[in-house]
């Protein structure tokens, strides 16, 4: 038997990336480049809240589960899903970060962490059926790509800075 997911619980997927992301990025933010990731803190903040509006739109079709799932191991296993593979939680960013990186770093770690974000939506998105709301993983896809277009603005402005 096929798992299938539903948008709903995507979404409640897609918060808790971002929430991870908020805690990396405040983890960064003890760097000397604080400014810088304190903004991409409040992006992911509003990204965040892009997802719970989301939410809150679906419809109730959408919110239904493809499969039987009495014990709620759905939403379990993609919370485990995304918190081992995407912003890991239970790995504190601390460790990852020294101190001594430079920002040029932190932010070529967090373009990582946003593609890989995307990866995580794009093999979620075959997991939803149409009928249950697959569209909606086309827009947090676009608001991911988003987060990189911004990364990689912020990066190439830190290396104008150096020169």
């Amino acid at each position: 038997m096929s798992i299938y997911f539903n948008a709903d619980e995507i979404l409640q997927m897609a918060g808790q990336i971002e929430r991870n992301g908020i805690y990396f990025y405040g983890q960064a933010a003890k760097t000397p480049t604080a400014q810088m990731f304190l903004r991409l803190a409040a992006m992911e903040e509003e990204h965040e809240k892009i997802f719970a509006r989301m939410r809150a739109d679906l419809t109730e079709q959408e919110r239904k589960t493809a499969v039987a799932d009495p014990d709620n191991q759905a939403s379990a296993y993609l919370r485990a899903w995304a918190d081992a593979h995407v912003f890991d939680v239970r790995t504190n960013p601390a460790e990852r970060l020294t101190g001594k990186e430079k920002g040029e770093d932190i932010l070529q770690m967090a373009i990582g962490l946003e593609k890989d974000s995307i990866v995580f939506y794009l093999g979620m998105k075959d997991a939803i059926p149409e009928r249950l709301g697959r569209s909606k993983i086309d827009e947090i896809i676009r608001e991911e790509m988003g987060h990189i277009a911004t990364l990689s603005r912020e990066l190439e402005s830190l290396r104008h800075q150096l020169i």
